[in-house]
């Protein structure tokens, strides 16, 4: 335990908290006006000054294209996933900064990166802290979505470090949620599952705790889907219904999503509702909207949720969790009607919505500070990793090292032998999926690990994967003869695809789970028949005459089966097998006669 005060903050798509405990109780810390919750918004004036917060929420509109919101689903990101310009639903454009890193194209030359847009949040954050808390604050734990992959996290991390904050923990949000239900409190064995749809970022997790031991064991999601696609198409709806001309929406887009989501907002509490945009261009537009307009537009949104969340669930069930015992909702948009009604209608479960959906990730982010520096009992959390982790071996296959939701940190490994002779190095591809062959998932590196060049099976090489509480990957390759170490740890290397890909990482898997499977045996099958060949030819020569003419036909036309078989266009494994297991049991007398000439050398 460390007394030193660390606080917890919520790094949101369209909102941010920092949480602390105080007397023993989780509180939202605000800023001077009183707000609590501070708009993930950064404006770029001409003058050089930056704006944050509010204050760049109040400028947005008048300068869409020199402010940044929504960045939080550009973190850990590369050029080659956000193509330049527009991104959909963003109204300043993206480009490539000076060192490669995607950017923010903003006048004047300037191309901030996500990473520091969000230092320039969390550094107000640490400013409203220290105001509050009227000292110094420089640790914190931060809060990212369950299925935020590697490059992301570490991105978030060096934000933080970059707004003066030793990073002590990023902690998943769905998780920062159960704590902030007072979940941990549980007496009695339970499965909860949390439903955080935020602003960007949508996740299920499925934990199981009892007596203050958490545990993740099941987590799905997307980190491009949230509130701000509702905003988007409502806002677009308002625009047709208004008649804006194009023109009008092109200059003012940022104006009609602050509408949108105003009226997303007041359509959750009323019926109907009238948007009004005065002084637009010199004109006035309104248009009166209803609940039933808006769910409409939403219910496609909402509807990718749920097989994200039976997948996750299903994946409980595997792991015998059993029935879920409680449904959380957090984020934003779980506050509209239509969310609330989907749930209790596909889970058959009224949801817990006992807490402040926009508060209850930065004040259970609050209770992991709180837990680290030692103003709150302990409570165990386990993380989970969202893909399995692994490298490729030879044929091509997927060898798991770590598999998908094994609980964090962890540590893991397995030995590695040279597949021919004269090999003197040994490519370790990092992948990471949930596909049965290497190339059907991703690579988030490699390692080139050399070592003296020998019989093959001569080399060993240790590989060991190391998921840290942040949930980064640091990967250890050894050549056991010299003991020299390799490392690659995986940062900015993790995956360049958009993160939509994970959701279709998981349900390729499921979809070919049969080809994949049956592609896998055939593989292995493939490489026995290479071995057997190479080993009966090898046996053959050095039997030489004192093979039977008979069993040496025998051999070699089982081995023919073999190589004709193997050549095929087929991909039937069992024809290979069997050829396989005949030329096995055809080398039986070869192998005997071998052992027998090997022990008359040894006693000449």
């Amino acid at each position: 335990m460390d007394e030193e005060l660390i606080i917890g903050i919520d790094l949101g798509t369209t909102n941010s908290l920092a949480g602390v405990v105080e007397s023993g109780f989780p509180i939202v810390l605000a800023d001077r006006a009183g707000r609590r919750m501070c708009p993930s918004v950064v404006h770029f004036s001409t003058d050089g000054s930056i704006l944050t917060g509010t204050e760049a929420q109040r400028v947005r509109a008048l300068h869409p294209d020199r402010t940044v919101a929504s960045v939080k689903r550009l973190m850990g990101q590369s050029p080659a996933t956000v193509p330049p310009g527009h991104a959909d639903g963003l109204s300043y454009e993206t480009g490539t900064g000076e060192d490669g890193q995607l950017a923010i194209v903003i006048d004047d030359g300037l191309r901030p990166t996500p990473e520091e847009i969000s230092a320039h949040i969390l550094r107000r954050l640490r400013e409203t802290a220290e105001t509050a808390l009227d000292q110094v604050v420089s640790r914190a734990v931060i809060t990212v979505p369950a299925y935020f992959n590697n490059a992301q996290r570490e991105a978030t991390k060096r934000a933080g470090e970059a707004a003066g904050f030793r990073v002590e923990r990023i902690l998943n949000e769905p998780t920062a949620a159960a704590l902030a239900f007072g979940l941990d409190r549980i007496e009695k064995a339970r499965t909860v599952a949390v439903y955080d749809l935020g602003g960007g970022t949508f996740d299920l997790s499925v934990l199981q705790m009892r007596e203050g031991f958490f545990e993740v064991i099941a987590t799905a999601g997307d980190t491009r889907l949230g509130g701000d696609d509702i905003d988007l198409a409502f806002a677009r709806h308002l625009a047709r219904e208004m008649a804006l001309p194009e023109a009008i929406v092109d200059a003012h887009f940022d104006a009609v999503l602050t509408v949108a989501r105003e009226g997303k907002e007041r359509l959750s509490d009323t019926e109907t509702w009238t948007a009004r945009l005065p002084f637009l261009g010199g004109a006035s537009y309104e248009t009166t909207t209803s609940r039933e307009d808006l769910e409409s537009l939403a219910r496609p949104i909402v509807e990718q949720t749920r097989g994200i969340c039976r997948r996750a669930f299903a994946e409980a069930e595997s792991k015998g969790a059993g029935t879920i015992d409680h449904l959380v909702l957090v984020g934003g948009s779980t506050r509209m009607p239509l969310v609330r009604r989907s749930l209790e209608e596909w889970f058959e479960m009224e949801p817990d919505t006992s807490q402040h959906p926009d508060e209850a990730v930065a004040l259970g982010a609050a209770i992991q500070a709180g837990i680290l520096c030692g103003r709150v009992r302990q409570v165990v959390l386990l993380d989970v990793t969202p893909l399995s982790l692994g490298i490729e071996t030879i044929g091509g296959l997927m060898n798991v090292i770590i598999p998908r939701n094994s609980s964090i940190p962890a540590k893991a490994g397995e030995m590695f032998t040279n597949a021919v002779t004269n090999q003197d190095a040994m490519a370790i591809r990092v992948l990471q999926g949930e596909r049965e062959m290497a190339k059907d998932n991703w690579e988030l590196g490699q390692i080139a690990v050399p070592f003296p060049a020998g019989p093959k099976g001569s080399a060993r090489v240790g590989v060991q994967f190391a998921i840290d509480e942040n949930g980064i990957l640091e990967v250890l390759a050894r050549d056991t003869a010299t003991g020299q170490d390799h490392i690659l740890e995986i940062r900015d290397a993790a995956v360049d695809v958009d993160d939509v890909a994970v959701e279709e990482m998981i349900g390729a898997s499921v979809e070919h789970a049969f080809d994949d499977m049956n592609e896998r045996i055939w593989t292995e099958a493939a490489l026995k028949s290479d071995e057997l060949l190479e080993a009966v030819a090898l046996a053959l020569e050095q039997a030489g005459d004192a093979l039977p003419p008979n069993e040496r036909e025998a051999i070699e036309r089982a081995a023919d089966t073999v190589r004709t078989i193997r050549a095929s266009d087929s991909r039937d494994a069992t024809p290979l097998k069997d050829a396989n297991a005949v030329l096995d049991e055809a080398t039986q007398g070869l192998a005997a006669l071998l052992v027998d000439q090997a022990f008359s050398r040894q006693w000449e």
